[in-house]
């Protein structure tokens, strides 16, 4: 093993525990990792910046674009909407068929795109189809997830294990190259769930205050200079005394104290950051001498209203509700300080508190360590917000936010650019799968109908796209470069070589089928494609054994990220909205992920 090989998989492995713990967002990783690869030599500038000029890449951009034309004029969202039709099948037969769709509109549009429209009416869905949300999210996102893998534009995975294996001398795949295989696998994968999902939790769709009773929130407030609680020590304040409220941290003159104690006095102007729930929190806001935000400094609510008409008449004049929004990649507010998006409301709405999405940095220690107002806004997280009740049908208006409550206002939808997009899209799937332009040209084609047609406009694509990913195969693609440039690659097959020489078809198949798919549950799909198509076509040549089943089981092991809601952007989406918990994914994606592995490994072995 040379130095340099030694030095390409100690950044492989820095990457790895990057991507894995989450320690910076994936972007920032792709940037590191493009600037460490060139530094160290290992790649020449150019292949260094390589990334950012791949076909895979620019298709998938283009991809994305013609994804958000589809749901800004409600293509997806009226493929969606044809389940209603469904509500009078009992559960069993629904979940298939609702799953056999999703996977069906997955394998031609963004699988994140359509998981993400399903998400924003899943509300309404459930209450038709009289199902908790969380016996749909789960089996939606895995559905997508499998329907994806059914054709070369069903995501950004198959694109981009095409492109590096056709770079490596592999014959590039058409569009249903492996449909069959992944029609097979969407069959098994939807009759599995169905079977599994009676083991999925219920979720309480009573009303949005019993809903949110469950849910902490971190927020600040301020004690004003007329505030009773002043020269109060915390132990004799309801804020101690109530079991729910979590006192965080104490800023007094630039002066904080981490978890303060109860012997501590109150001063005027201490700003207190706390972890409540919502009921607590709207006792906050009406608290006398407690500023749950700037805009409300002014604001003399009373603790206590003795007189019960006039408690009737406030509830009135204020007529106020809390809606928690779900931010989605490509939001405007992604990255965002609650600070910052005080300072202008949006759609008549107040933010009051942010939710962190589960993921193992965020733990209630971290938030004491660090300001409230630093914590940005992130894909996946929630967004509490007080709005006028009659004005929370204005929230549909903004973009990549999911409002996770029923409302019967919708935004309008011109229906000749749905009909106008839709026929783009088949123009595209038809260019694509009769191979009368490559993917690539095709996409292209449909972007540019797109904006000729005015069914978008690229002032709002570029503020949405999920620029992300795109830094994210930027980055990762330097570094296959880098392996290959090394011979890092062909030394990590040489050492398969060794442990398979004299092995059968079914364990070779098996064990590159298995390593793709639990390294795929902690790195990004993406990455472990680019990663491991090297490393599987070399095994084929050392083996002198066709390169396609070895390629396909990279693409599918990468691609079946079920056991653990980080390898999938759309997992991660749903485990963020706190239905589920982590043993929801370990054990019903973990029987599903076995069995699909058992199933491809023959499968594919077939094909040698």
């Amino acid at each position: 093993m040379t130095t340099e090989i030694i030095l390409v998989f100690s950044i492989l492995f820095v990457t790895i525990i990057l991507f894995a713990f989450e320690v910076f967002s994936v972007d920032k990783i792709a940037m590191l990792l493009i600037a460490t690869l060139a530094i160290s030599g290992l790649v020449e500038p150019d292949e260094a910046i390589s990334g950012f000029s791949n076909s895979a890449t620019i298709t998938v951009l283009s991809l994305m674009i013609i994804a958000l034309a589809l749901e800004d004029n409600g293509v997806i969202a009226s493929l969606a909407r044809f389940l209603k039709n469904l509500h009078v099948l009992p559960l069993f037969l629904l979940l298939p068929i609702f799953m056999f769709i999703t996977g069906g509109i997955s394998a031609f549009i963004n699988t994140t795109a359509v998981v993400i429209v399903f998400i924003k009416i899943i509300a309404e869905l459930a209450k038709r189809f009289n199902v908790s949300q969380s016996k749909l999210l789960l089996p939606i996102s895995f559905a997508g997830i499998l329907g994806g893998s059914c054709t070369l534009m069903g995501t950004s995975t198959n694109l981009i294990v095409n492109s590096v294996a056709r770079d490596l001398g592999a014959e590039k795949f058409s569009f249903f190259e492996f449909s069959f295989f992944g029609l097979i696998f969407m069959i098994v994968g939807i009759i599995v769930i169905t079977i599994l999902s009676r083991w999925l939790p219920k979720d309480s769709k009573e009303n949005l205050q019993e809903a949110y009773d469950l849910e902490n929130y971190v927020t600040t407030v301020v004690i004003s200079e007329d505030s009773n609680l002043i020269d109060k020590n915390i132990e004799d304040t309801f804020l101690y005394t109530n079991p729910e409220i979590s006192i965080l941290k104490l800023t007094r003159k630039k002066q904080i104290t981490n978890a303060p104690g109860r012997y501590i006095t109150l001063k005027a102007n201490d700003r207190l950051v706390l972890m409540c729930d919502i009921e607590n929190l709207a006792k906050l806001n009406d608290a006398e001498g407690l500023s749950v935000h700037k805009n409300k400094e002014s604001d003399k609510k009373k603790l206590i209203i003795e007189n019960e008409e006039e408690a009737e008449n406030t509830k009135k004049q204020d007529d106020l509700g809390f809606v928690e929004l779900l931010i989605l990649p490509g939001s405007i507010l992604i990255g965002k300080t609650l600070k910052q998006l005080r300072k202008q409301t949006f759609q008549s709405a107040l933010p009051i508190a942010i939710k962190k999405r589960r993921n193992i940095r965020n733990t209630k220690e971290r938030l004491v360590r660090k300001n409230i107002e630093q914590i940005t806004l992130k894909p996946g997280d929630r967004l509490l917000v007080e709005v006028p009740k009659n004005e929370i049908g204005q929230l549909y208006e903004m973009e990549n936010v999911a409002i996770l409550m029923e409302h019967k206002t919708k935004p309008a939808v011109n229906i000749k650019k749905r009909a106008m997009s839709f026929a783009i899209l088949l123009i595209v799937v038809g260019l694509a799968a009769t191979g009368i332009l490559p993917i690539l040209i095709s996409a292209l084609t449909g972007v540019c109908l797109l904006l000729l047609t005015r069914c978008l406009e690229l002032n709002d694509v570029y503020h949405r796209i999920n620029w992300q990913v795109i830094f994210l195969l930027a980055g990762m693609i330097p570094l296959g470069i880098a392996m290959n440039n090394t011979g890092a690659d062909k030394w990590i097959s040489d050492q398969l070589l060794n442990i398979l020489s004299g092995q059968s078809n079914l364990i070779v198949i098996g064990l590159i089928f298995l390593i793709t798919m639990l390294m795929s549950s902690v790195v990004s799909n993406n990455a472990t494609a680019i990663i491991m198509t090297p490393i599987a076509i070399a095994v084929a040549v050392g083996l002198d054994l066709s390169m396609k089943p070895f390629i396909l089981s990279v693409l599918f092991g990468a691609n079946f990220s079920f056991f653990t809601p980080m390898g999938y952007q759309t997992n991660t989406l749903i485990y963020g909205m706190g239905f589920y918990k982590f043993k929801h994914f370990f054990i019903i994606g973990g029987i599903l992920s076995i069995i699909l592995w058992i199933l491809g490994t023959f499968l594919l072995s077939s094909l040698l």
